[in-house]
């Protein structure tokens, strides 16, 4: 275990989090508009994908027409994909990295306290 910790710790990103000392402050700054537009179309994805599968369905069942369940199920549902990886574009993957490193520097430090590596 000892030797598999000393060899994680030597990767570069591994080993520049522990030396910057990775940490969470940059979620104290107020978000740009850039994140706050992806968190929007993050959280309006889950509106685009199966509630309106399920509307869907329902005027499918209304209208007697199964091509509004055919063609519009899945047509909202991949819209609704490809908002919600808009989204992340917008406005995780600074904040995703931010916080990768803060974990590994966390958990590797915990890991190399606990296994003396």
């Amino acid at each position: 275990m000892v030797t598999l910790l000393n060899k994680i710790s030597q990767a570069p990103f591994v080993r520049k989090a522990i030396e910057d000392k990775a940490d969470l402050s940059a979620f104290r700054e107020k978000p740009s508009f850039k994140v706050l537009a992806g968190v929007f179309a993050i959280a309006f994805s889950y509106v685009l994908g199966w509630p309106m599968v399920g509307l869907m369905g329902i005027i499918s069942y209304k209208t007697g027409n199964p091509w509004f369940t055919v063609i519009g199920g899945p047509a909202f549902y991949g819209l609704s994909h490809l908002v919600f990886m808009a989204g992340m574009v917008l406005s995780g993957a600074e904040y995703s990295l931010i916080f990768l490193r803060w974990l590994t520097r966390v958990t590797m430090e915990s890991l190399i306290h606990r296994f003396g590596a």
